[in-house]
């Protein structure tokens, strides 16, 4: 088998059982509102927030040769 297709599934798996062993509710404060959210919820968000962000800085920051 392939070795990426290996350390991505292992790596898959691990964030598999991050996630449910996070699923109770978390308060946020953000500025005047508290909102209550699963915290598997906020990872996924976090996560794809930060996602996002690196596609973004490396498209209109390209590495320099």
């Amino acid at each position: 088998m392939n070795t990426r297709l290996i350390v991505g599934l292992i790596i898959a798996v691990l964030i598999v059982i991050l996630l449910i062993q996070n699923s109770m509710v978390v308060s946020i404060n953000i500025f005047f509102w508290k909102i209550q959210v699963s915290q598997l919820l906020l990872i996924l968000i976090c996560f794809g927030l930060g996602l996002i962000t690196g596609i973004l800085l490396r498209t209109f920051f390209p590495a320099k040769k």
